[in-house]
């Protein structure tokens, strides 16, 4: 384990860098949910919905969620390896309560409980948990470029 911690230590920046531009492309998924899912369900009207291939890119970054989660809880268990922070706490927990709304509460269960509530079998309340669980990363983003960009000022 000090091998791990060492390496990433070193390589800190880095580590850091790719965790951000992973997590940049949830940004773009961020957007989807919000101007197609939620405005369809809240409106009646998508300002972007996605076909054919579209639809399928926008499944692939989605799950660059799982590396991303991955590398940016080696992030703050680093952090609390330094010292203690409630911060780091919290965002740990936002972004690890992310596997939830991945292998639990997908993205499909959300657009079908919006568009047929009597067919589906969890409650709708549970479909907008699940959008509020996938806003738990926008600090989380934030802070991790932070991180970057405070790196990279201190290596020059």
């Amino acid at each position: 384990m000090k091998r791990i911690l060492a390496w990433y230590k070193r390589h800190y920046t880095l580590n850091v860098g790719i965790a951000a531009f992973l997590f940049v492309w949830q940004l773009i998924h961020l957007y989807w949910l919000t101007t197609h899912v939620a405005f369809l369900r809240l409106f009646g009207l998508s300002l972007f919905n996605l076909q054919g291939i579209w639809q399928y890119l926008i499944i692939v970054v989605d799950y660059t969620e799982i590396p991303a989660l991955i590398m940016t809880s080696f992030i703050y268990i680093h952090e609390l390896t330094k010292r203690f922070s409630w911060k780091n706490i919290w965002f740990l927990v936002f972004i690890n309560s992310q596997w939830l709304h991945l292998f639990w509460v997908t993205d499909e269960f959300v657009i079908q409980q919006f568009i047929n509530a009597s067919v589906a079998i969890l409650p709708l309340w549970l479909a907008w948990f699940a959008i509020f669980i996938d806003y738990l990363e926008l600090p989380v983003i934030y802070d991790t470029f932070k991180k970057f960009f405070v790196s990279l000022r201190r290596r020059s």
